[in-house]
């Protein structure tokens, strides 16, 4: 197993600090909330161990949930996201491009799309099923799928954006 590098450690403490500090305060009408600490899991290299993947996302989704109060219901969706990462990557992405290749908005646009969609409509939809647990409210529960994933895809390809703009063919 490769040890992190300086930026994924980095980008792990950010991204819960944004999270918890920042993020977790917002709710759109009571409806809508943004989830941005997903970037961590599909910001990592394609090639990275699944053990890795698989623990870094419980101890992501942990760490969230000691500061939210929320028992285990991050760390149970995020870890199960993080198991079925290497599956999602399949779907979108060239399987020669799996070593060091790290996916982004500005290296393959469409695939990174597709597969930020999928992630967080997974993500977002064990989360609210695992807190609501019940299908009582479907109706709420769906909209809040919906809602809280366009904002956190549309935070999230932002920030990609943002952070790793293309210059000279290489990552800023």
């Amino acid at each position: 197993m490769k040890p992190s590098n300086p930026f994924e450690i980095l980008l792990f403490v950010l991204l819960i600090l944004l999270q918890v500090l920042l993020l977790s305060r917002v709710s759109l009408y009571g409806i809508a909330t943004p989830v941005l600490y997903l970037y961590f899991l599909l910001k990592l290299p394609m090639g990275r161990n699944l053990f890795y993947v698989i623990i870094s996302g419980f101890l992501l989704g942990l760490i969230i949930d000691i500061f939210l109060n929320t028992p285990g219901m991050n760390a149970a969706a995020t870890t199960i996201i993080a198991a079925f990462r290497k599956q999602f990557m399949y779907l979108f992405f060239e399987k020669e491009e799996y070593d060091t290749f790290v996916p982004g908005i500005n290296t393959v646009p469409g695939p990174f799309i597709r597969f930020t969609i999928m992630m967080v409509l997974t993500h977002l939809t064990l989360l609210f099923f695992i807190e609501s647990f019940t299908l009582f409210n479907l109706r709420e529960t769906l909209l809040r799928i919906a809602a809280s994933s366009f904002i956190s895809i549309l935070l999230i390809l932002g920030l990609d954006g943002f952070i790793f703009r293309k210059k000279r063919g290489e990552q800023v």
